[in-house]
Parts: structure tokens; C-alpha cells; sequence
């Protein structure tokens, strides 16, 4: 991707929050959303979160959606298979994602042999 098609991607974060900012919930929806591509060392968009300024709702999210992601087809890719997803998370695991989360994750795939519908 290009760098301007990189930054309407990252678009899809704000206009979830937008969608669901007024929406009423017991859970933060709108912030989840919002926060989902944060990651933990500040690296991650739109607002370059890190550690705890992320919530905890969002740093589940964000490992689900790489593993989601990277083990599905893409338009602009095949898919890059479980394994591959496990591994990143496995990789990254306190650098980008959420070490409580990313080992759960682990667990779930690795030792509970979890599998994606």
C-alpha cells in the first residue's frame, strides 16, 4: 500500500468511533474501537497510545484483529495462516500487544488447540 492508501485504512478506527460514540452501552464500544490499533509501545494509530493510557477492552481487541487479520484472505493478499498469526502475536508479545492478552491468546491456540470458524 501506499502511504496515502495506509492513511484511509487508518481512517476505519475514527469512523467506528464516530458510528458508535452515541450509542449507549455498559462497555466503552466507541473507545474500543477508537483504541484498537494502539499499540503498546506507542507505535500504533490514531493517537500513538501506549501501555496503560490503552484500554484493556481495546488491547483484547487489537490481538484478536491480528490474528483475524493475518489468518484470513485479504483482496490484497492470501491468507497468511494461523500459525504465522500466532507467531506475531508470540513475537510481539510486550512490544506491541498486551502480554496478559497476547498469552491468553497463546493458550488458546497453542494448548486449548482453538481453531477459527
Amino acid at each position: 500500500m501506499t502511504e496515502i492508501e495506509f492513511s484511509l485504512v487508518k481512517e476505519h478506527s475514527h469512523s467506528g468511533y464516530e458510528m458508535l460514540k452515541d450509542v449507549e452501552s455498559p462497555w466503552p464500544l466507541a473507545e474500543i474501537i477508537h483504541q484498537h490499533h494502539e499499540r503498546m509501545n506507542g507505535t500504533g494509530y490514531p493517537k500513538n497510545l501506549k501501555g496503560d493510557e490503552i484500554i484493556i477492552e481495546a488491547r483484547i481487541l487489537a490481538v484478536a484483529d491480528v490474528v483475524e487479520a493475518m489468518a484470513s484472505h485479504r483482496p490484497y493478499r492470501a491468507s497468511l495462516g494461523i500459525e504465522a498469526a500466532v507467531e506475531e502475536i508470540e513475537k510481539n508479545k510486550g512490544i506491541l500487544y498486551d502480554d496478559t492478552v497476547a498469552d491468553a491468546c497463546l493458550r488458546l491456540f497453542r494448548e486449548k488447540k482453538y481453531q477459527l470458524q
